[in-house]
Protein backbone atom coordinates (compact mmCIF):
# COMPACT_ATOMS: atom_id res chain seq x y z
CA UNK A 1 0.00 0.00 0.00
CA UNK A 2 2.91 2.27 0.53
CA UNK A 3 3.80 2.03 -2.53
CA UNK A 4 0.65 2.77 -4.26
CA UNK A 5 0.22 6.01 -1.86
CA UNK A 6 3.38 7.02 -3.16
CA UNK A 7 2.55 6.84 -6.55
CA UNK A 8 -0.84 8.46 -6.05
CA UNK A 9 -1.74 11.78 -6.85
CA UNK A 10 -1.20 13.64 -3.34
CA UNK A 11 -4.02 16.03 -2.27
CA UNK A 12 -2.68 19.86 -1.44
CA UNK A 13 -2.33 20.03 1.99
CA UNK A 14 -3.81 23.81 2.39
CA UNK A 15 -6.99 25.53 0.86
CA UNK A 16 -6.68 28.54 2.70
CA UNK A 17 -4.06 31.16 2.83
CA UNK A 18 -4.14 34.45 4.67
CA UNK A 19 -3.51 38.04 3.72
CA UNK A 20 -3.77 39.66 7.00
CA UNK A 21 -7.03 39.23 8.22
CA UNK A 22 -8.83 38.23 4.98
CA UNK A 23 -8.86 34.45 3.90
CA UNK A 24 -7.69 33.71 0.39
CA UNK A 25 -9.62 30.35 -0.49
CA UNK A 26 -8.40 28.20 -3.50
CA UNK A 27 -11.76 26.74 -4.27
CA UNK A 28 -12.85 30.42 -4.82
CA UNK A 29 -9.96 31.79 -6.39
CA UNK A 30 -9.91 29.17 -9.17
CA UNK A 31 -13.92 29.35 -9.73
CA UNK A 32 -12.92 33.33 -10.67
CA UNK A 33 -10.02 31.65 -12.34
CA UNK A 34 -11.86 29.86 -14.48
CA UNK A 35 -14.65 32.18 -15.14
CA UNK A 36 -12.15 34.97 -16.66
CA UNK A 37 -10.78 32.78 -19.27
CA UNK A 38 -14.07 31.73 -20.26
CA UNK A 39 -15.42 35.33 -20.63
CA UNK A 40 -12.11 36.30 -21.96
CA UNK A 41 -12.24 33.28 -25.03
CA UNK A 42 -16.19 33.91 -25.67
CA UNK A 43 -15.57 37.35 -26.22
CA UNK A 44 -12.55 36.85 -28.71
CA UNK A 45 -15.04 33.87 -30.27
CA UNK A 46 -17.64 36.56 -30.42
CA UNK A 47 -15.77 39.49 -32.30
CA UNK A 48 -14.51 36.69 -34.74
CA UNK A 49 -18.28 36.09 -35.57
CA UNK A 50 -18.54 39.98 -36.06
CA UNK A 51 -20.21 40.81 -32.79
CA UNK A 52 -18.86 43.34 -30.69
CA UNK A 53 -16.97 41.99 -27.64
CA UNK A 54 -18.18 45.25 -24.95
CA UNK A 55 -21.77 43.23 -25.66
CA UNK A 56 -20.35 39.85 -24.25
CA UNK A 57 -18.91 41.46 -20.97
CA UNK A 58 -22.40 43.09 -20.73
CA UNK A 59 -24.37 39.62 -20.91
CA UNK A 60 -21.40 37.90 -18.75
CA UNK A 61 -22.31 40.73 -16.36
CA UNK A 62 -25.95 39.05 -15.75
CA UNK A 63 -24.90 35.13 -16.16
CA UNK A 64 -22.52 35.06 -14.16
CA UNK A 65 -24.04 36.57 -10.94
CA UNK A 66 -27.07 34.52 -11.62
CA UNK A 67 -24.92 31.57 -12.67
CA UNK A 68 -23.39 31.50 -9.22
CA UNK A 69 -26.98 31.62 -7.78
CA UNK A 70 -28.34 29.32 -9.51
CA UNK A 71 -25.22 26.39 -8.91
CA UNK A 72 -25.94 27.21 -5.65
CA UNK A 73 -29.29 26.70 -5.54
CA UNK A 74 -29.42 23.68 -7.15
CA UNK A 75 -26.66 22.18 -4.92
CA UNK A 76 -28.36 23.03 -1.96
CA UNK A 77 -31.96 21.45 -3.17
CA UNK A 78 -30.54 18.48 -4.51
CA UNK A 79 -28.07 17.41 -1.59
CA UNK A 80 -29.86 18.66 1.65
CA UNK A 81 -29.06 16.52 4.21
CA UNK A 82 -26.37 19.07 5.17
CA UNK A 83 -28.15 21.93 5.69
CA UNK A 84 -31.62 20.41 6.06
CA UNK A 85 -31.53 17.27 7.28
CA UNK A 86 -30.17 15.73 11.38
CA UNK A 87 -27.89 17.78 12.51
CA UNK A 88 -27.59 20.01 9.22
CA UNK A 89 -27.03 24.11 9.53
CA UNK A 90 -29.11 25.63 7.18
CA UNK A 91 -26.51 28.48 7.38
CA UNK A 92 -23.94 26.32 5.36
CA UNK A 93 -26.11 26.64 2.26
CA UNK A 94 -24.63 29.98 2.22
CA UNK A 95 -20.69 29.60 2.69
CA UNK A 96 -20.51 28.70 -0.94
CA UNK A 97 -16.28 29.01 -0.39
CA UNK A 98 -17.26 25.49 1.20
CA UNK A 99 -17.48 23.79 -2.20
CA UNK A 100 -20.82 22.64 -3.68
CA UNK A 101 -21.85 24.04 -7.06
CA UNK A 102 -24.23 22.14 -9.11
CA UNK A 103 -22.92 22.83 -12.94
CA UNK A 104 -26.95 22.28 -14.33
CA UNK A 105 -27.91 25.01 -11.96
CA UNK A 106 -25.64 27.66 -12.96
CA UNK A 107 -26.16 27.01 -17.02
CA UNK A 108 -29.79 27.50 -16.28
CA UNK A 109 -29.59 30.21 -14.15
CA UNK A 110 -26.93 31.86 -15.78
CA UNK A 111 -28.66 31.53 -19.59
CA UNK A 112 -31.77 33.49 -17.82
CA UNK A 113 -29.22 36.19 -16.94
CA UNK A 114 -27.90 35.92 -20.88
CA UNK A 115 -31.52 36.35 -22.15
CA UNK A 116 -32.17 39.15 -20.34
CA UNK A 117 -29.01 40.61 -21.33
CA UNK A 118 -28.97 39.58 -24.98
CA UNK A 119 -33.20 41.24 -25.02
CA UNK A 120 -31.94 44.70 -23.58
CA UNK A 121 -29.19 44.52 -25.80
CA UNK A 122 -31.41 43.64 -29.07
CA UNK A 123 -28.92 41.24 -30.11
CA UNK A 124 -29.23 37.31 -31.19
CA UNK A 125 -28.94 34.55 -28.75
CA UNK A 126 -27.28 32.06 -30.96
CA UNK A 127 -23.76 33.52 -32.02
CA UNK A 128 -23.58 34.43 -28.17
CA UNK A 129 -24.42 30.94 -27.16
CA UNK A 130 -21.84 29.38 -30.04
CA UNK A 131 -18.56 31.36 -28.97
CA UNK A 132 -19.74 30.20 -25.04
CA UNK A 133 -19.09 26.47 -25.53
CA UNK A 134 -15.64 25.49 -25.58
CA UNK A 135 -15.32 28.42 -23.30
CA UNK A 136 -17.93 27.44 -20.63
CA UNK A 137 -15.97 23.97 -20.76
CA UNK A 138 -12.62 25.15 -20.18
CA UNK A 139 -14.14 27.37 -17.53
CA UNK A 140 -15.67 24.24 -15.65
CA UNK A 141 -11.98 22.20 -16.71
CA UNK A 142 -10.35 24.73 -14.36
CA UNK A 143 -13.42 24.93 -11.96
CA UNK A 144 -12.64 21.06 -11.43
CA UNK A 145 -9.41 21.83 -9.47
CA UNK A 146 -10.91 23.55 -6.98
CA UNK A 147 -12.61 20.23 -5.86
CA UNK A 148 -9.00 19.31 -5.20
CA UNK A 149 -8.45 21.71 -3.30
CA UNK A 150 -11.18 21.21 -0.78
CA UNK A 151 -10.46 17.21 -1.35
CA UNK A 152 -14.18 16.08 -2.37
CA UNK A 153 -16.67 14.81 -4.61
CA UNK A 154 -13.83 12.10 -5.32
CA UNK A 155 -14.28 8.39 -6.88
CA UNK A 156 -14.46 4.96 -5.73
CA UNK A 157 -11.11 3.66 -4.33
CA UNK A 158 -8.73 2.37 -6.83
CA UNK A 159 -5.23 1.02 -7.32
CA UNK A 160 -4.28 2.95 -10.47
CA UNK A 161 -0.86 5.00 -10.16
CA UNK A 162 -3.09 8.21 -10.55
CA UNK A 163 -5.41 6.94 -7.46
CA UNK A 164 -5.95 11.12 -5.45
CA UNK A 165 -4.39 10.51 -1.62
CA UNK A 166 -6.95 12.07 0.79
CA UNK A 167 -5.55 13.17 4.12
CA UNK A 168 -7.33 11.57 7.47
CA UNK A 169 -9.39 14.72 7.75
CA UNK A 170 -11.25 14.11 4.75
CA UNK A 171 -11.28 10.32 4.38
CA UNK A 172 -14.40 8.87 3.83
CA UNK A 173 -16.15 6.50 6.67
CA UNK A 174 -14.82 2.66 5.96
CA UNK A 175 -11.59 3.04 4.21
CA UNK A 176 -8.27 2.45 5.94
CA UNK A 177 -5.59 5.40 5.81
CA UNK A 178 -3.57 5.15 2.71
CA UNK A 179 -6.56 4.54 0.29
CA UNK A 180 -6.43 5.55 -2.95
CA UNK A 181 -9.84 6.83 -4.66
CA UNK A 182 -10.40 8.09 -8.81
CA UNK A 183 -9.60 11.46 -9.42
CA UNK A 184 -13.09 12.45 -10.92
CA UNK A 185 -12.08 16.28 -11.03
CA UNK A 186 -9.23 15.35 -13.35
CA UNK A 187 -10.81 12.87 -15.46
CA UNK A 188 -13.59 15.92 -15.46
CA UNK A 189 -10.82 18.41 -16.49
CA UNK A 190 -8.99 16.54 -18.99
CA UNK A 191 -12.62 15.73 -20.88
CA UNK A 192 -13.58 18.76 -21.31
CA UNK A 193 -10.83 20.20 -22.49
CA UNK A 194 -11.00 17.73 -24.80
CA UNK A 195 -14.85 18.55 -25.39
CA UNK A 196 -13.58 21.97 -25.86
CA UNK A 197 -10.71 21.31 -28.52
CA UNK A 198 -13.15 18.93 -30.97
CA UNK A 199 -15.74 21.61 -30.59
CA UNK A 200 -13.53 24.46 -31.89
CA UNK A 201 -12.63 21.82 -34.30
CA UNK A 202 -15.49 20.76 -35.45
CA UNK A 203 -16.92 24.93 -35.79
CA UNK A 204 -13.64 25.54 -38.12
CA UNK A 205 -14.76 22.77 -40.66
CA UNK A 206 -18.39 22.94 -40.94
CA UNK A 207 -20.78 25.54 -41.38
CA UNK A 208 -23.04 25.31 -38.32
CA UNK A 209 -25.99 26.91 -37.82
CA UNK A 210 -26.68 29.15 -35.08
CA UNK A 211 -27.62 27.62 -31.79
CA UNK A 212 -25.85 24.13 -32.82
CA UNK A 213 -22.42 24.37 -31.76
CA UNK A 214 -24.22 25.03 -28.33
CA UNK A 215 -26.03 21.47 -28.44
CA UNK A 216 -22.65 20.53 -29.23
CA UNK A 217 -21.78 21.79 -26.08
CA UNK A 218 -24.28 20.14 -24.04
CA UNK A 219 -24.35 16.79 -25.59
CA UNK A 220 -19.79 16.34 -25.46
CA UNK A 221 -20.11 17.35 -21.53
CA UNK A 222 -23.15 15.12 -20.70
CA UNK A 223 -21.48 12.28 -22.51
CA UNK A 224 -18.61 12.91 -20.09
CA UNK A 225 -20.12 13.95 -17.01
CA UNK A 226 -22.85 11.15 -17.08
CA UNK A 227 -19.65 7.99 -16.77
CA UNK A 228 -17.68 10.28 -14.48
CA UNK A 229 -20.99 10.94 -12.12
CA UNK A 230 -21.28 6.87 -11.90
CA UNK A 231 -17.56 6.77 -10.29
CA UNK A 232 -18.25 8.98 -7.33
CA UNK A 233 -19.03 8.09 -4.19
CA UNK A 234 -20.18 11.06 -2.12
CA UNK A 235 -24.02 10.92 -1.45
CA UNK A 236 -26.70 11.65 -3.24
CA UNK A 237 -30.14 11.13 -4.22
CA UNK A 238 -30.78 8.16 -6.20
CA UNK A 239 -33.55 7.08 -9.29
CA UNK A 240 -33.67 3.80 -10.47
CA UNK A 241 -30.38 2.68 -8.83
CA UNK A 242 -28.58 6.31 -10.41
CA UNK A 243 -27.37 8.93 -9.05
CA UNK A 244 -30.03 12.07 -9.90
CA UNK A 245 -26.93 14.10 -11.74
CA UNK A 246 -26.70 10.58 -13.99
CA UNK A 247 -30.63 11.45 -14.74
CA UNK A 248 -30.09 15.08 -15.57
CA UNK A 249 -27.06 14.45 -17.57
CA UNK A 250 -29.07 11.87 -19.74
CA UNK A 251 -32.37 14.74 -19.95
CA UNK A 252 -29.52 17.39 -20.61
CA UNK A 253 -28.18 15.15 -23.61
CA UNK A 254 -31.18 14.56 -25.05
CA UNK A 255 -32.14 18.10 -25.15
CA UNK A 256 -28.61 19.38 -26.56
CA UNK A 257 -29.72 16.62 -28.98
CA UNK A 258 -33.13 18.64 -29.81
CA UNK A 259 -31.23 21.89 -30.32
CA UNK A 260 -28.93 20.66 -32.68
CA UNK A 261 -31.65 18.78 -34.87
CA UNK A 262 -33.96 22.23 -34.37
CA UNK A 263 -31.42 24.99 -35.05
CA UNK A 264 -30.15 22.93 -37.74
CA UNK A 265 -33.39 23.11 -39.65
CA UNK A 266 -34.25 26.83 -38.78
CA UNK A 267 -31.05 27.90 -40.74
CA UNK A 268 -30.24 31.17 -38.64
CA UNK A 269 -26.33 31.80 -38.95
CA UNK A 270 -24.18 31.59 -36.11
CA UNK A 271 -22.18 34.74 -37.20
CA UNK A 272 -23.12 37.86 -36.62
CA UNK A 273 -24.83 39.98 -39.35
CA UNK A 274 -25.09 43.46 -40.45
CA UNK A 275 -29.18 43.57 -39.25
CA UNK A 276 -28.36 41.87 -35.77
CA UNK A 277 -25.79 45.26 -35.86
CA UNK A 278 -28.29 47.53 -36.94
CA UNK A 279 -30.75 46.53 -34.65
CA UNK A 280 -28.27 46.77 -31.81
CA UNK A 281 -27.55 50.33 -32.38
CA UNK A 282 -31.16 50.59 -32.99
CA UNK A 283 -31.69 49.64 -29.46
CA UNK A 284 -29.06 51.81 -28.35
CA UNK A 285 -30.24 54.84 -29.65
CA UNK A 286 -34.13 54.13 -28.24
CA UNK A 287 -32.67 53.92 -24.99
CA UNK A 288 -30.25 56.92 -25.26
CA UNK A 289 -33.35 59.27 -27.07
CA UNK A 290 -35.74 57.46 -23.75
CA UNK A 291 -33.12 59.29 -21.68
CA UNK A 292 -33.20 62.04 -23.42
CA UNK A 293 -36.96 62.35 -23.61
CA UNK A 294 -36.91 61.64 -19.86
CA UNK A 295 -34.83 64.70 -18.93
CA UNK A 296 -36.42 66.92 -21.83
CA UNK A 297 -39.97 65.58 -19.59
CA UNK A 298 -38.37 67.11 -16.61
CA UNK A 299 -37.47 70.48 -18.22
CA UNK A 300 -40.26 70.89 -19.99
CA UNK A 301 -41.85 70.48 -16.69
CA UNK A 302 -39.88 72.93 -14.79
CA UNK A 303 -40.42 75.62 -17.56
CA UNK A 304 -44.24 74.59 -17.31
CA UNK A 305 -43.81 75.36 -13.48
CA UNK A 306 -42.51 78.53 -14.32
CA UNK A 307 -44.95 79.70 -16.61
CA UNK A 308 -47.66 79.08 -14.16
CA UNK A 309 -46.31 80.79 -11.72
CA UNK A 310 -45.43 83.80 -13.65
CA UNK A 311 -48.89 83.82 -15.48
CA UNK A 312 -50.28 83.74 -11.72
CA UNK A 313 -48.00 86.30 -10.39
CA UNK A 314 -49.33 88.67 -13.61
CA UNK A 315 -52.97 87.92 -12.76
CA UNK A 316 -52.16 89.09 -8.94
CA UNK A 317 -50.59 92.38 -10.56
CA UNK A 318 -53.39 92.85 -12.51
CA UNK A 319 -55.85 92.53 -9.69
CA UNK A 320 -54.00 94.93 -7.92
CA UNK A 321 -53.88 97.45 -10.60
Amino acid sequence: MSALVAAGIPSPSQGVWYLGPIPLRAYGIIIAAGMIVGVWWTARRYRDRGGNPDTLYDVALWAIPLGVVGARIYHVVTSPEAYFGPGGDPMLAFQIWRGGLGIWGGVAFGALGAFIAVKRAGVRFGPIADSLAPGLLVAQAIGRWGNWFNQELFGAPTTLPWGLQIDAAHMPAGYPAGTLFHPTFLYECLWNLAAAALIVWLDRRHRFAGGQVFGLYLMAYTAGRSWIEMLRIDDAHRVLGLRLNVWTSVLVFALGALVFVIAGRLKRPTRVIADDIKESENKREDDAQSADDGGESGASTEDLGESTANAAHASEDDATN
